[in-house]
């Protein structure tokens, strides 16, 4: 089953130090794949040393939206690009998020949860520290920081919303604990009007699985939230991976549109099938 494209939303520069390709790559690679609507969306700058090793440098922040501008122009009677960024939520680092995204023309903003406390845990290098916790514990604290980021009022999507699975830790199926904190975040993005990001980029990571967990996709549905999409692209051959795959998932749930961004505000796109 094919669709016809939609905006993917997530992708990354060199600027975060753990991706390759220009912008205007990105957009070659997005008209190439038929897409009409691509929005950047780099890690952004946080205080201090906060993950200093996977973003850019406040400094870099004017260079990496002229850059972005600078496609937009040239791109324009082929492709729409929006001008996002990726801003991490942990507490105590709000009123710089606040600064960042009131102060720059963001057509959106991604709210992501990279952290518990000070542990990076979806990052490799930390792997080893999954030992020290239980399951079921960590994944009702990441649930919890998201549904914090979605009462926070800073973003505008809620991304990659079960990355605590990457590495393919997973708590019982049937912990209560775990399902509260899912439902109670769940009920804070449908409360908040936040878009929950479907995202094919856990497809390439060791969990081999989409982004969210199908029942919490299910579960969204039903609720009436609002997704979008995104492949977390790091490199250009990524734009649009498996799009295809997450928008049936969506429309087996009964989603018939995804969400599109332009100066913060929010329209809704129709999944049409191509085939």
């Amino acid at each position: 089953m094919s669709y016809r494209p939609v905006p993917d939303y997530h992708m990354h520069t060199p600027r975060c130090n753990h991706a390759t390709g220009c912008v205007t790559e990105y957009a070659d690679a997005a008209v190439k794949a038929g897409l009409t609507e691509l929005g950047m969306s780099d890690h952004s700058p946080m205080p201090g040393d906060y993950d200093k090793a996977w973003r850019m440098g406040h400094h870099e922040l004017n260079d990496y939206i002229r850059e972005v501008e600078h496609a937009r122009e040239k791109y324009a009677d082929q492709l729409t690009i929006r001008l996002g960024i990726e801003a991490d939520f942990h507490p105590g680092t709000e009123t710089y998020v606040m600064e960042m995204i009131e102060t720059h023309p963001w057509d959106y903003v991604i709210g992501s949860v990279h952290y518990i406390g000070d542990w990076g845990f979806d990052n490799p290098d930390t792997i080893q520290i999954w030992d020290t916790w239980k399951i079921e514990d960590a994944y009702c604290a990441y649930f919890k920081l998201v549904q914090q980021s979605a009462e926070s009022g800073l973003f505008n999507i809620i991304g990659h919303p079960d990355l605590i699975k990457k590495f393919g830790h997973r708590p019982p199926s049937d912990s209560k604990a775990v399902n509260d904190a899912i439902e109670m975040m769940l009920q804070a993005v449908k409360k908040a009007d936040v878009t929950l990001e479907i995202s094919s980029a856990g497809l390439r990571k060791p969990v081999g699985e989409i982004y969210p967990q199908t029942r919490i996709v299910k579960r969204a549905a039903e609720l009436g939230i609002t997704f979008s999409f995104g492949s977390d692209a790091h490199s250009p051959v990524e734009v649009g991976h498996a799009m295809d795959d997450c928008l049936a998932q969506l429309e087996s749930f009964g989603v018939t549109e995804v969400a599109s961004f332009k100066k913060r505000q929010r329209t809704m796109i129709p999944i049409q099938r191509t085939a």
